[in-house]
């Protein structure tokens, strides 16, 4: 059969997967921040003494923030820019969190949170 009779169907584009940057309280009050693709799952994986070591001392309590990120990079970026946030900071964040619009929201804005909550104090990660 030759080739120009050939019909060449496009696969379809698969879908980038949404990235979300979180915080989760733990027992003894500290914060942990990470990013995932399923907060929700990753939250249950640190309630079941899955995956990150910062739960070993203290096990997860409660998702208590997220956002929505356009892609792993703009995530990473937020995530770097939470944990150099003071401790005040990240618990306004958290005071002023709304889910629904964290759904709905299109990128992760790093730059404009963290200048408006003092980004420019920083400390150790809590």
């Amino acid at each position: 059969m030759p080739l120009s009779s050939c019909k060449h169907t496009a696969e379809p584009p698969v879908a980038a997967p949404v990235w979300w940057v979180y915080m989760v309280r733990a027992a003894n009050g500290h914060l942990y921040t990470g990013i995932s693709t399923d907060p929700q799952r990753r939250f249950e994986q640190h309630r079941n003494g899955r995956g990150a070591r910062f739960f070993n001392r203290s096990p997860a309590q409660a998702l208590v923030w997220q956002r929505r990120c356009t892609d792993h990079g703009s995530a990473l970026r937020e995530e770097i820019a939470i944990k150099r946030l003071k401790r005040a900071a990240k618990e306004r964040l958290i005071s002023q969190f709304d889910a629904t619009l964290s759904v709905t929201a299109n990128s992760c804005a790093a730059g404009q949170a963290t200048t408006k909550l003092g980004a420019n104090n920083t400390e150790t990660p809590s």
